[in-house]
């Protein structure tokens, strides 16, 4: 039972996600920030300070909150190694603030406050007695020049030393907290590498990294196909499944059902003759090869993400060995993964619900173990909503607490609730809506509720324009003016993004058939070859892009997300900025891929640091032009077939020599 005589009250903290249950998300060097609601009986000063740790350590370490207005507390702390934390808040009503509080009032008031003043002595004798032996010299020493005769009033400079910041601090490092409360949980922070909260992503089929047309690329031509990626500044180099292919009811060029003989198949069949999840396709080559492909990335400033898809061709050696991991039907066949009305007689789902789960479960995880050990670090994990929620939670679990650097990106296009939900049991990054928001109003909407609520502290949004599986009707009908704005808007509304290239690049945006999101001639369906120096490749714009990223902080997180009025719905505004206002991005994109469009951004400076009354400049990142505005309203014309869009850099004053 508390102490009666306690009475503080904390409620409402800030974040703290379904109550509790799931950590917030933050990686090494981050800030958390705090708000916190603090309550008491009376007129009583209070003082409150949120306590932290890292899982390692047994002592709290703490900082002081402060007092906002009505009740309201603030505070933060940051997270500077890579392991969780852990935190929570302590409040009390503070006797010595409560007496300078009130000393004050009177002393002001020109009342006797000799007795008054007696009171803090006898309070500041006891801080003495719980300071380190430093403050409590500190603290003697001001005792003895408080200690007046009691007979005379008490002075101006004694009044002035017992009501000034000194003593104010003094007492501040060993307040009397023996009634104190505590908040009654302790709020857990799952804390990340870098790269989960700033990466540049590219997809790309290995088997198509050949140079010469009609062969059937390898790992070791996807070795020389690094340093492409690499001109153009991404990252993340995000690899389709890369094992053996079932033949059972492969699927042939466009998702036919009769394949030539040629035909590569499915990358998403897993399994054959040849092995499953722990081996690889020998047209690509050996495990050695790819660990060569990993190793280089490595020393490109690159990772290599593997795709980790949990299902079987009916080829897999799980389903001779492990016939029991999956559903039978009442003919006693094992059931195919459906999605009625379509059928996909290539794959087997597992049975989560089987009499050997956990046996499943084990097995699962070990695939996990079996990349990490051959360097990679980074999982892209097909439809994981498909899969047992529970099993996602307890392997990502089990997966961090030996390796803390590895890194999970869910692919679920699925209900909202679901998608928060993975984020919440573990994954480091997400598939988001993006794709499918292509006006201003959906676009304003969708960021403001990933970047403004409490989904903006355990769900990171990874934006793709594109996908394998996922061509938009927007690109298939703006073309490469289209494929310039989205990527621009993806790589500056998201510290996250990636593209599925080289047909991104390269423009490449013919539908299978008429409404449907489907390549024509897929990669998921067989071998491509690119020509890389075609003239439509935006390949120049996308490395810009990503060096503008890597050159300014404010596009790094999405915590400063801030949209901004236009009077032309074509046109949206927005800017993101450092805490310090020290990195100032202010982003405009024409969202019409077919015309000019002008008209005025209404840019309040103020609300990014810079002084209302004196004009800003602004660089274009894109075109190294400088502007100079004046006021809030400002002109904006952007042409779709040049530049779609101004990447603003903002400083109050010039960048050049000349105004």
């Amino acid at each position: 039972m508390q102490d009666i005589k306690v009475r503080p009250i904390i409620e409402q903290v800030t974040p703290e996600i379904n109550c509790g249950r799931y950590p917030i998300k933050r990686v090494v060097g981050d800030k958390v920030n705090l708000r916190v609601i603090i309550i008491s009986d009376g007129h009583d000063e209070l003082s409150a300070r949120v306590l932290f740790k890292k899982k390692s350590e047994t002592n709290w370490s703490e900082k002081p909150l402060k007092l906002l207005w009505n009740d309201i507390w603030l505070g933060d702390f940051s997270v500077d190694s890579l392991e969780d934390y852990y935190y929570t808040i302590e409040a009390w009503v503070d006797s010595f603030k409560t007496w300078k509080h009130n000393f004050t009032k009177k002393f002001e008031d020109n009342q006797d406050v000799r007795v008054e003043l007696q009171i803090g002595i006898s309070l500041v004798q006891s801080a003495t007695k719980r300071a380190d032996a430093a403050t409590s010299n500190s603290l003697q020493k001001i005792l003895k020049a408080l200690e007046t005769d009691t007979n005379k009033p008490v002075s101006k400079d004694v009044a002035e030393l017992a009501i000034g910041d000194e003593l104010a601090s003094l007492m501040e490092v060993c307040p009397d907290r023996h009634l104190s409360t505590r908040y009654h949980k302790e709020l857990k922070v799952e804390v990340d590498r870098e790269r989960a909260a700033f990466s540049s992503w590219y997809e790309v089929f290995p088997r198509s990294c050949s140079s010469a047309e009609g062969k059937h690329g390898t790992f070791q031509d996807l070795e020389g196909f690094l340093p492409y990626i690499s001109s153009m500044g991404f990252d993340v180099v995000y690899l389709p499944p890369i094992h053996p292919i079932g033949h059972t009811f492969r699927k042939g060029k466009n998702n036919t059902l009769n394949p030539e003989k040629s035909d590569p198949g499915v990358p998403w069949a897993i399994g054959s003759i040849d092995g499953g999840h722990k081996s690889v396709h020998q047209e690509l080559g050996t495990l050695e090869d790819f660990v060569k492909v990993v190793n280089k990335a490595k020393e490109m400033g690159m990772e290599i993400a593997l795709d980790i898809a949990f299902q079987c061709s009916p080829d897999h050696p799980y389903v001779l060995e492990h016939p029991e991991w999956f559903r039978k039907r009442p003919d006693g066949t094992i059931q195919y993964a459906e999605n009625p009305p379509k059928k996909y007689q290539d794959i087997y789902p597992f049975d989560f619900e089987s009499e050997k789960a956990k046996e499943l479960w084990e097995e699962l995880k070990s695939v996990f173990f079996f990349w990490i050990e051959r360097g990679v670090k980074i999982f892209r994990v097909d439809n994981p909503h498909t899969k047992s929620l529970y099993f996602w939670k307890w392997v990502i679990s089990e997966i961090r607490a030996v390796h803390p650097d590895v890194l999970f990106l869910a692919e679920a296009f699925t209900r909202p609730n679901i998608m928060y939900h993975l984020a919440k049991i573990g994954y480091t990054q997400s598939y988001t809506y993006f794709t499918w928001r292509n006006t201003k109003e959906e676009l304003t909407e969708y960021l403001t509720e990933l970047t403004s609520t409490e989904v903006a502290e355990f769900y990171r949004p990874n934006f793709w324009p594109n996908t394998p599986d996922i061509l938009h009707a927007f690109l298939q009908n703006g073309g490469r003016a289209a494929c310039m704005s989205r990527v621009i808007l993806a790589a500056t509304m998201s510290s996250n993004f990636g593209i599925y290239g080289p047909v991104y690049e390269l423009c490449v945006n013919v539908p299978r058939e008429p409404n449907s999101e489907e390549y024509l001639n897929s990669e998921k369906y067989e071998v491509r070859h690119w020509d890389l120096n075609n003239s439509v490749s935006i390949r120049p714009l996308i490395t810009k892009i990503n060096e503008i990223r890597k050159n300014n902080k404010a596009l790094q997180r999405n915590f400063n997300v801030q949209f901004y009025e236009t009077n032309n719905d074509h046109l949206i505004a927005y800017s993101k900025h450092t805490d310090d206002f020290g990195n100032i991005i202010l982003v405009i994109v024409n969202l019409d891929p077919y015309f000019t469009q002008s008209g005025f951004v209404k840019f309040d400076c103020s609300q990014v640091g810079l002084d209302v009354n004196k004009p800003f400049y602004l660089k274009d990142l894109l075109t190294e032009k400088e502007y100079k505005w004046h006021g809030n309203w400002n002109f904006i014309e952007l042409n779709p077939q040049n530049f779609p869009a101004h990447i603003f850099c903002i400083n109050q004053v010039s960048a050049s020599s000349e105004e």
